[in-house]
């Protein structure tokens, strides 16, 4: 574990980060969700009735959070990275990948946003 590099150790983050975004809100994986989610009705502040999916027990909800299934994720991933590195280094590397396009993926559409926003403003002045 002393030999763990910087680049390693950034690939294993995004790796994590990539792996716990593909459980919580991807939805190719939401046939693993599905099972411990429950339709529920509620009322919003305007009265309209609205259903919305709850986590139906613990695990559920575990699936649902973003900090807990990334605690998971990160055991996971390290884990994996200490027991058995001849499998994990190939998939730590695909998901850092992934994990960093996503990431870039998403500041390149909030600037794309500000934008269209700011050009929206402009055109509005004139």
């Amino acid at each position: 574990m002393t030999n763990l590099s910087w680049l390693t150790y950034v690939m294993i983050i995004l790796a994590s980060y990539r792996l716990t975004h593909l459980i919580v809100f991807d939805k190719i994986t939401e046939f693993i969700r599905k099972p411990f989610l429950k339709q529920e009705k509620t009322v919003d502040q305007n009265g309209r009735t609205v259903q919305k999916k709850v986590p139906s027990s613990t695990f559920g909800y575990m699936l649902q959070c973003y900090w807990c299934a990334g605690v998971w994720c990160a055991i996971l991933i390290g884990i994996c990275y200490l027991v058995w590195p001849r499998f994990a280094h190939p998939v730590i590397f695909i998901l850092s990948i992934a994990g960093a396009q996503a990431i870039l993926e998403t500041c390149v559409g909030v600037g794309t946003k500000v934008i269209d926003v700011l050009a929206a403003i402009k055109h509005k002045k004139s």
